[in-house]
């Protein structure tokens, strides 16, 4: 499951306090998260305040009903104004400075381009030879000069770019200098800099995943590794994760648990924003970086700090903020098995007790599978039947690497003649889960048989839990079990 939010270590467990007691229970605060995407999708807010405030409502708690009906409708008008905003105010001729948003990304013989011209986004894509070139150097935030023909995005394309607030696109006549962005871009490029420079030293494809691993720059994975690691269930480990960040935080804590609390709280939330900006603030980033802030302030205050609650504050605060991110697949997939990491997960491993040690690790597994099952057959068509041995294999390897991987890369980069020495490892992990994804997806077999497997392991795994719901003689767990770690 998501590791711990690296604060400190795990606190004895406090007597349930008044505050405590006095809280929104943990299941409403689901419910409202439900509610609030429901009423960002479908705009059916009716259907979700209706079915909150029944539930509220029976148990005598109007004051609550009232608040979550103010959320809700809150959330299906940021909606509107979200989905309104990306008309766009300015099209035609432009010429001028721009902001790249994001590294420019290549796909086959056209580079994509995401920049800010006075104050909208518009999406180009550089074809030729020097343009891609020239624009292959250019980071976030940086100072661009360009002109071209500003036009509408492509109605088919509007569902794929709306969560980047893409409002139109922009057809290049020529493209000019670049400069660096503010002091917040300029350090962020730097880091990068150096974990490219540091990565460097492997081999191009152990390079490029490691980076992916680290900091999440996919840009030059081949397209080869991409299809093995989707077929093989691994692809969330090509770019950066919710792990990513638990693992920066925890890399930090012998430091962060010399500090008063107070200045540990301070100083993790000021090394979880830093990530946030190095990752460039990827939607599974914002969500575990949030839950990571609320974790921190939760130990800090003494309150619980449950996963699947914080997750559903996350959910609800990330789309009150940014409607659009439910159009993000990224964002989807880092919930789903951020939930089933944290409620399925524990709730599966007293079940599969039977496997002794890799009961847990087993269950973790399952569960993320399962949360990301949705959103994976959905959008890229499969699940991989492999993925859960691949994933029990791969990911303590990978969990690793990301935890020695960034220091690794900003030290080799940094001084280059320890580089070969300081990198090792992280050459040693991406190539074992490389080699891992390669017999995964040797072995993953293709439909009908994948599902039929996938059908026969629910039935398996389902059968392993009825019996010991029976042998326990309670097929019923405790609540307070689900989401303790």
């Amino acid at each position: 499951m998501e590791p711990g939010y690296g604060v400190a270590p795990e606190p004895a467990r406090h007597p349930t306090s008044r505050a405590d007691r006095d809280s929104v229970p943990t299941a409403v605060v689901v419910g409202l998260a439900v509610a609030v995407v429901l009423a960002v999708v479908t705009r059916a807010w009716l259907v979700g305040t209706a079915a909150s405030l029944a539930s509220l409502v029976a148990r005598r708690r109007l004051s609550l009903a009232l608040g979550v009906a103010v959320v809700v409708v809150f959330a299906a008008v940021r909606s509107a104004g979200a989905w309104a905003a990306l008309a766009p105010d300015r099209l035609g001729p432009f010429d001028g400075w721009g902001t790249v948003v994001e590294e420019p990304r290549r796909f086959g013989s056209a580079t994509r381009l995401l920049v800010e011209l006075d104050g909208e986004r518009f999406e180009a894509w550089v074809r030729g030879r020097a343009g891609p070139m020239r624009v292959a150097a250019w980071r976030a935030g940086d100072r661009v000069r360009l002109a071209g023909q500003r036009t509408r995005v492509d109605p088919d394309r509007v569902p794929r770019v709306a969560w980047q607030h893409v409002v139109g696109e922009l057809d290049v006549d020529w493209l000019g200098d670049a400069v660096p962005g503010g002091p917040l871009a300029t350090a962020s490029n730097r880091v990068r800099e150096l974990v490219e420079r540091g990565a460097s030293t492997l081999r191009r494809d152990d390079a490029a995943l490691a980076r992916g691993l680290v900091i999440g720059d996919d840009r030059d994975q081949p397209p080869t590794m991409v299809d093995r690691f989707r077929a093989s269930g691994l692809s969330h480990l090509m770019a950066v994760s919710g792990q990513n960040v638990a693992f920066v935080v925890a890399a930090a804590g012998p430091l962060l648990r010399r500090a008063p609390p107070f200045a540990r709280w301070v100083s993790t939330l000021l090394l979880i924003g830093w990530f946030v900006v190095i990752t460039r603030a990827e939607p599974s980033v914002l969500r575990a970086g949030l839950m990571a802030a609320l974790g921190a302030t939760a130990f800090v205050l003494g309150r619980r700090h449950e996963p699947v609650r914080m997750l559903a504050v996350a959910v609800t605060a990330l789309v009150l903020v940014d409607p659009l991110l439910v159009w993000a697949v990224g964002f989807w997939l880092s919930v789903g098995a951020t939930f089933g990491v944290t409620a399925v997960g524990p709730w599966l491993a007293p079940r599969l007790r039977r496997l002794g040690r890799l009961a847990m690790p087993v269950a973790i597994t399952l569960g993320a599978q399962a949360g990301v099952a949705l959103p994976s057959v959905l959008v890229f068509g499969r699940l991989s039947l492999i993925g859960t041995a691949a994933n029990l294999v791969a990911v303590p390897v990978a969990g690793l690497v990301m935890l020695y991987g960034l220091p690794a890369c900003i030290v080799a980069g940094g001084v280059p003649t320890v580089a070969p020495v300081v990198m090792a490892p992280v050459g040693l992990g991406v190539r074992w889960i490389d080699a891992v994804a390669t017999v995964g997806a040797a072995v993953e077999p293709g439909p009908p048989w994948s599902w039929l497997g996938w059908l026969v392991l629910v039935l398996v795994v389902s059968f392993v839990v009825m019996r010991s719901g029976r042998a326990d003689g309670s097929p019923e767990v405790d609540d307070a079990a689900i989401g303790e770690r």
